[in-house]
């Protein structure tokens, strides 16, 4: 019966604003700014026992504000917001606290444990990991096969104080406008990859290459797929932490106009002093754009790099650190988080 009376208040809800707004509407009278609060608790203290049937709730066409407030544990399930679900605030405990997982492997438009194809969301406080691949199963290389934590290919997102967890492509930023603050990001392989168009500050990279020593020989922070000149996107790491063991690159080109810049980051003895590799595009390192400015640490010593680093002036780096690189309309102060 609980059940039934909320989603009959969410459909209540979104009837009192039939047209779907460019933004999501904010409720002023209440000190989280949502419309409404579903709470999602494994013991059924809560309103479903799920993250899936918290979200299967939610009414297509959404477009006000609703936030999911997930309880402390681990939740063995594969989540997915379809398109039509918009304006989900999902709100865990805490990344030590709240953890979604699951096992899942082959393929990165199959694996994910999380999925967000829908546009506005916010993330807060949660960890996502797929638990294929992990230290000690690895035994030959054929077994290492793409296992994504989470994939987000939605326009308007903020993930902030969560976590994400894999070997291989652990991080799927696929399209989109994105920003990612204080989060916590592990992998080895193409660990943040895709052609999202994101941020991410504050946040601490960790590639173990060790952990699955000899089978992996050196690890890939991102892999990063702008297709052509045209295209806007790329990711631009501020004033984030990059750890690891092992030899480490900061990036390799995925497709002919990858774009990644680390700026104001600390860089460990982790990252090979090559610093970046061209991959498939030999031959075509001058449409790439890999910069590195304002970095401290060990591994920020430029010296040794390949050739073909990008320089910019003062005035095209901050085309790429400002907040406008992936909010030139303000999206990013109409959210439930700020």
């Amino acid at each position: 019966m609980e059940q039934i009376l909320l989603i009959t208040t969410l459909l209540l809800l979104l009837c009192l604003n039939v047209s779907k707004a460019l933004d999501c509407e904010l409720n002023p009278n209440d000190p989280n700014r949502v419309a409404y609060t579903i709470v999602v608790d494994k013991s059924g203290s809560g309103n479903f026992r799920t993250i899936q049937s918290a979200i299967d709730s939610i009414p297509s066409q959404n477009s006000r504000w609703i936030r999911i407030q997930i309880s402390s544990g681990i939740y063995s399930e594969k989540v997915h917001i379809s398109e039509e679900k918009s304006c989900i605030f999902l709100e865990g405990a805490g990344r030590s606290s709240t953890e979604i997982r699951w096992n899942d492997h082959a393929t990165t438009a199959t694996s994910a444990t999380f999925t967000s194809i829908a546009e506005n969301l916010v993330v807060k406080g949660i960890t996502f990991k797929n638990t294929y691949n992990v230290p000690g199963s690895v035994k030959r290389q054929e077994d290492i096969a793409p296992a994504v934590a989470a994939l987000i290919e939605g326009d308007k997102g903020i993930f902030h104080k969560c976590g994400f967890v894999g070997l291989q492509d652990t991080l799927w930023d696929g399209n989109g406008r994105h920003r990612y603050t204080e989060c916590y990001i592990e992998g080895v392989i193409d660990v943040i990859s895709g052609a999202g168009q994101s941020i991410y500050e504050s946040c601490e990279i960790n590639i173990p290459v060790d952990r699955y020593a000899p089978v992996i020989g050196h690890g890939y922070i991102t892999a990063q797929g702008k297709e052509d000149s045209s295209q806007t996107n790329g990711f631009v790491f501020i004033g984030c932490s990059v750890i690891g063991s092992g030899t480490v690159y900061l990036g390799r080109a995925y497709r002919p106009f990858s774009t990644v810049i680390y700026y104001s980051s600390f860089l460990s003895a982790c990252i090979n002093p090559a610093g970046w590799d061209p991959w498939e595009q030999v031959g075509h390192e001058a449409s790439l754009t890999y910069l590195e400015t304002r970095c401290i640490g060990p591994g920020a010593d430029t010296s040794k790099r390949v050739p073909w680093l990008k320089k910019l002036s003062i005035d095209e780096i901050r085309r790429f650190t400002s907040i406008s690189f992936v909010d030139q309309e303000g999206w990013t102060s109409k959210l439930p988080l700020f």
